[in-house]
């Protein structure tokens, strides 16, 4: 086939139609870049990601698709100055297509590359999720839009350490922008949040895990945006009880007055907070169907007001927004605390699905690493890692299209009404028995697609 004026073999052993279909997706793509040279690379580069081979850095990628032009191929990807933030634009429209609409959510989470030395951009040892402990790493921060656990992950953000942000030197080698400064994670997500609506994506709530959650900032941002929200919390956090009010104190007789009204009722944790409710507080409750049957836990549910007002005296803060308090108790007897802005009235299964709809972003970001090589990029500046990111984004988001398309080609042949996104699988053939399979199995990998579909001389 002929991508960009150059001819290649196809490298992704799919049906028949894949190279009209890739061509016909990744259009949009192509119409925004301003150059007929990146017009021609940008879709050799997705082959490269998307196409076999364990390693998917620039060398071995171009040696599959296209020999003898390594440094054109690295170039387009490190050195070449267009623009990420079109792309993402039509990524994000793409996104929204497939999985956008009021029961879809968006989740922030960040995902950690693992790195050696320490001239790549934004590298630092710090907490890295992937090793589970504090590591050298760049920690990218993510936004994933998924409906019914199909995830399509939407921006890929470095957070720049504050040590990288006012190094000189360092930004100078990395070819950080002028304009990126420091900024913390709940930042950059709120950022990332802002652009998705600006582009009109869909969905009903935002998720997110502790690491932003425990952010009153972060929280007040997106009810400032009017967001549902469901994110989890640190156990030191503290609440007060839903009916705590706020008494002013007489003025004394000598003295200044005090400043601040006082709580009836002093904060607690939220652990004390549940604890407080007893053991029979905690109710089983399932939230999906996984590979050993359905996933389930024990949870209680209380509503509260959260410590996040205004701070008074001995670091304590007043009470602020009302909010649910969930706690989970695995199995393990693990347990962990999450918010929720859900109104008063609403039922715990549907806080507890709410709650643990944030495992799809997961898969996302193992399926980015694992099989479209986003931990495999080997250049140090803050350019080339965006544009490696965003196309592996854009490769995920053209398999997440072949998938849903897949789905629905099955449905038409097997009678199955398949509406919405349904379940993002690949069909393995055109069977019933697969299709039927396909339509209330789990979300495979990557590398399903490859191995299941068939091959394009077929």
């Amino acid at each position: 086939m002929a991508v960009g004026g150059i001819s290649m073999d196809t490298v992704i052993p799919v049906r028949t139609n894949w190279p009209e279909d890739f061509q016909e997706w990744l259009q949009p793509f192509l119409a925004v870049f301003t150059r007929s040279e990146q017009r021609c690379w940008a879709p050799l580069y997705l082959q490269g990601l998307l196409g076999p081979g364990a390693r998917k850095s620039v060398a071995p990628m171009a040696e599959r698709v296209c020999p003898g032009q390594t440094q054109q191929l690295h170039h387009f990807v490190s050195s070449s100055t267009w623009s990420t933030a079109p792309l993402e634009q039509v990524l994000r429209k793409k996104a929204d297509a497939l999985v956008g609409g009021k029961d879809a959510v968006l989740i922030v989470d960040d995902t950690a590359l693992p790195k050696q030395g320490k001239h790549s951009v934004g590298v630092k040892r710090q907490h890295c999720g992937v090793l589970g402990k504090q590591a050298n790493c760049q920690v990218l921060v993510s936004l994933t839009l998924a409906r019914k656990e199909v995830p399509v992950p939407i921006a890929l953000r470095l957070y720049l350490p504050e040590d990288w942000a006012q190094d000189e030197a360092r930004r100078a080698a990395a070819k950080v922008p002028e304009s990126i400064t420091f900024e913390t994670k709940g930042d950059i997500a709120l950022a990332q949040i802002d652009a998705a609506l600006a582009d009109g994506v869909r969905f009903g709530m935002v998720l997110a895990d502790a690491g932003y959650g425990s952010s009153a900032g972060f929280r007040a941002g997106l009810t400032q945006r009017g967001l549902r929200w469901a994110v989890g919390v640190q156990p030191t956090q503290k609440v007060y009880p839903a009916d705590v009010r706020l008494d002013v104190p007489a003025d004394p007789p000598v003295g200044r007055p005090a400043k601040h009204p006082r709580p009836s009722t002093p904060s607690v944790s939220v652990v004390q907070m549940i604890e407080t409710l007893g053991s029979k507080a905690l109710r089983r409750c399932s939230w999906r169907s996984g590979t050993k049957g359905m996933l389930s836990a024990r949870f209680a549910a209380v509503w509260v007001c959260v410590a996040d007002g205004a701070l008074v005296s001995h670091w304590q803060h007043l009470p602020g927004q009302a909010a649910w308090l969930v706690c989970e108790v695995r199995s393990s007897g693990e347990r962990k605390y999450y918010f929720t802005n859900h109104p008063a009235d609403t039922p715990r299964r549907t806080l507890v699905r709410a709650i643990k709809a944030r495992w799809a972003c997961e898969q996302a970001h193992q399926q980015l690493k694992d099989e479209l090589g986003l931990d495999h990029y080997e250049g140090r500046s803050w350019l080339g890692l965006h544009h490696h990111a965003l196309l592996t984004m854009m490769a995920f988001g053209y398999l997440q299209h072949r998938r849903l398309d897949s789905v629905l080609q099955a449905g038409k042949k097997t009678g199955i009404q398949c509406t919405g996104t349904a379940t993002a699988t690949i069909i393995a053939s055109g069977t019933p028995g697969h299709s039927r399979r396909a339509l209330s199995g789990n979300l495979r990998s990557v590398s399903s697609l490859r191995r299941h579909d068939k091959p394009a001389s077929a």
